[in-house]
């Protein structure tokens, strides 16, 4: 940015000259012409009184012009500072400040950078909302195009089934029709993220009985792990409770994914177990698979545990992780 005025050097400049050019006056007008200061009207004590008057008002005249200018500076340079923290202290996006352009000197430059720094974050934010936008609907465009195809293949699927072939042949097909199934799962995963980190699904936390929302959600899944042979150990308060400020539905959907993980990687160990702990304010929930380190529940449950993570922030919550060959255990407190 070009330099068009200099404040201080301007400051300095007519300081040096109010201090200076008064006196050398003084003294051009003694020496050369003829006045009543050097006549027989003033004697040499009026002059020293007269000359001391001078530089008296000259002191005095250069405080008070130096008090105007650093009060005027000290001024400037705290509208600009209110400005900057404006966006700390209020959580929002800076506002521009105003700039004499006739004037431009160091502090006015320094408030168009300002300002040009601000353009620069906004447009910076815009391209991010709208590359956002564009990621979002493009994950939502492939997760309900590729369901065709899927349905598809499970169709072709079924219809194999009921053909004649080998145990081998067979295998193959049931494999197949997992695999489909959990390609779908993950699409319907990856949608959800999609769809929560964008707003799409509204948070309205409440006081919530965390005991009874366990305890319906584990008699929501419970027909589901029997059928899976895997033996549940419950630990849920029936006198004390505990109540997070959460969103129920959210909630649920957590507990949903954590029994949904043990299903797909941890249903090898036959067991599950489930407390609600009121001392300490916490949900755990613990299996006997072989463990995060397995490279089945590492492919298969990080969109999901992605998700989860997004909801127990958003409620002020976290999930910590415990996990190696003997099982996972989950534990959900407050942050």
């Amino acid at each position: 940015m070009k330099q068009t005025k200099s404040l201080f050097r301007h400051f300095l400049k007519g300081h040096f000259l109010f201090i200076f050019l008064p006196p050398i006056v003084l003294i051009f007008l003694s020496a050369f012409i003829e006045s009543p200061i050097n006549g027989e009207e003033l004697n040499a004590l009026n002059l020293f009184y007269f000359v001391l008057l001078l530089f008296g008002f000259i002191i005095v005249a250069f405080v008070v012009i130096s008090w105007i200018f650093f009060l005027r500076l000290r001024k400037r340079l705290t509208r600009l500072q209110e400005v900057m923290s404006f966006s700390a202290n209020h959580n929002s996006f800076p506002r521009p400040i105003s700039v004499q352009s006739d004037r431009m000197d160091e502090i006015d430059q320094l408030g168009s950078s300002f300002n040009w720094m601000i353009q620069q974050l906004e447009n910076s934010r815009k391209r991010e909302y709208e590359e956002e936008l564009l990621r979002h609907r493009l994950i939502a465009n492939l997760s309900h195009d590729l369901r065709t195809p899927l349905t598809i293949l499970r169709v072709h699927v079924t219809r194999l089934n009921k053909e004649s072939m080998s145990l081998e042949g067979q295998n193959s097909l049931s494999e197949m029709n997992h695999t489909i199934t959990r390609v779908g799962d993950l699409m319907d995963d990856l949608l959800s993220y999609t769809l929560l980190t964008s707003g799409k699904h509204p948070f309205r936390p409440t006081s919530t009985d965390i005991g009874r929302l366990v305890r319906a959600s584990v008699a929501a899944w419970y027909p589901v792990f029997e059928e899976k042979e895997i033996q549940i150990d419950v630990d849920l308060p029936t006198e004390e409770t505990l109540y997070w400020e959460a969103d129920p539905k959210w909630m649920t959907r957590v507990l949903d994914n954590l029994f949904q993980n043990i299903l797909r990687h941890a249903a090898e160990g036959k067991y599950v177990n489930i407390v609600v702990d009121v001392e300490k304010e916490q949900i755990i929930v613990a299996d006997r698979g072989p463990g995060m380190d397995n490279s089945s529940y590492e492919r298969g449950a990080g969109i999901g545990l992605s998700t989860s993570n997004y909801m127990l922030k958003k409620m002020k919550l976290k999930a910590d992780f415990t996990s190696n060959d003997n099982g996972t255990r989950v534990a959900i407190g407050r942050a």
